[in-house]
């Protein structure tokens, strides 16, 4: 049972008061659009004003690399601290990442242009209509038609038909994989093994074109803070390489050329005890009426057994509400968490209740999410610490 029942839990968090991401002028979303536009691709339309065109442009997208922390720990990471904004020196800002802040949902919204609500990936797992069951959008388990799924075109795509030569250096594993085909389709597909050879093919692919549009990635700094935590040796000992890869990427680039270092969200640490760490299997409150559940810890779609959609929202509100917005599928819609508008297609993919942290908390799931119930970061919310990513810029 929670630590705090219906009957006793102090009023519920306004959904007012969550911090909305920054569609339209300062979220992933608007990256790829308005950097496309400066290389003259059409259908496509710039909305970060301090962005200025370049004729080759590299996207090196770094997993889990949150502003906060970068700011926090930019001993550890003297070249990406450099080209941070204010007395740093750097024109370094923050973007959002949108709702939820996850890296399948963060990817389709860098590489198709589009909010959450458009693209059709808004959380880790979300329920599919057509079958009733629980889909992993970052695993794509079960396995459902890429295209159908999510059918809009790749901003890689519009390049790529546009004459920009165009590619994506990443991990070989990732070539064939549907989520690669939804978010980063569209002209070449270079796999590399380590992050220097990376770096290195990177800044080739640059200057294969004049005007050209490059993305490359990193994940381990990621997978660092999952296992060990924000700020952990090993967490810092990632930051570190990763630091070393971005300026061994800038004193490569080409003439004419800019880089812009950003990530897909942030991470907090959360402690491992019950206040902390809310276990959805063990508790009868939150189960009640409840049919599935999806998305992740701190950024969960509740999807509730028919006719119980309003119980679920109300028991939930007034159990968790004081440390998540609690909020239901339509009120979630309203107040632009997922974007100004949904698709047709991806209104039923949303919970009937979305539920938001706020406080360093999680909604786990011991029993049906063994590991993700483990993990001591995470991510997914609309707090600074997970929102908030940098968009770091260096021209030649």
């Amino acid at each position: 049972m929670s630590q705090l029942s219906a009957w006793d839990h102090p009023e519920p968090l306004a959904l007012d008061t969550a911090p909305l991401p920054e569609y339209g002028t300062g979220s992933l979303a608007d990256l790829l659009p308005t950097l496309a536009a400066g290389l003259g691709v059409a259908g496509v339309t710039a909305t970060i004003a301090e962005l200025t065109a370049a004729d080759r442009v590299c996207v090196f997208l770094v997993d889990g690399l949150g502003w906060e922390q970068l700011r926090a720990h930019a001993d550890e990471a003297p070249f990406l601290a450099s080209l941070l904004g204010s007395s740093r020196g750097g024109t370094g800002r923050p973007l959002t990442a949108g709702y939820p802040a996850t890296t399948a949902t963060s990817l389709a919204s860098v590489g198709t242009g589009l909010p959450p609500g458009a693209h059709g990936l808004p959380g880790y797992t979300v329920r599919d209509p057509a079958t009733g069951a629980l889909m992993n959008q970052l695993r794509w388990q079960p396995y459902t038609d890429p295209r159908a799924w999510q059918p809009h075109p790749t901003v890689f795509q519009l390049a790529h038909e546009a004459g920009v030569h165009t590619a994506q250096v990443t991990s070989p594993a990732f070539e064939h994989t549907p989520l690669t085909q939804v978010a980063l389709s569209g002209g070449g597909f270079h796999g590399r093994l380590s992050g220097e050879e990376r770096m290195d093919f990177a800044a080739g692919q640059l200057a294969a074109g004049d005007r050209s549009l490059v993305y490359t990635y990193y994940s381990e700094l990621d997978g660092a803070g999952h296992r060990y935590g924000v700020a952990s040796d090993t967490w810092r000992g990632q930051l570190m390489y990763v630091d070393r890869l971005a300026q061994r990427l800038a004193e490569q680039l080409p003439p004419r050329s800019a880089l812009y270092v950003t990530a897909d969200h942030g991470m907090v640490d959360v402690p491992f005890d019950d206040e902390h760490r809310i276990d959805f299997d063990t508790d009868w409150e939150l189960r009640a009426g409840v049919a599935l559940l999806g998305g992740e810890g701190r950024a969960r779609h509740v999807y509730a057994v028919p006719g119980a959609e309003n119980d679920v929202l109300t028991c939930w509100r007034e159990v968790l509400g004081e440390q998540f917005w609690v909020a239901s599928r339509d009120e979630a819609i309203a107040a632009g968490w997922f974007g100004p508008h949904i698709d047709e297609r991806v209104y039923a993919r949303l919970g009937d209740v979305i539920a938001a942290a706020h406080d360093d908390v999680l909604i786990i799931a011991t029993e049906r999410e063994p590991k993700e119930s483990a993990l001591v970061g995470n991510h997914g919310s609309m707090t600074p610490a997970e929102q908030l990513v940098p968009l770091l810029e260096v021209r030649s």
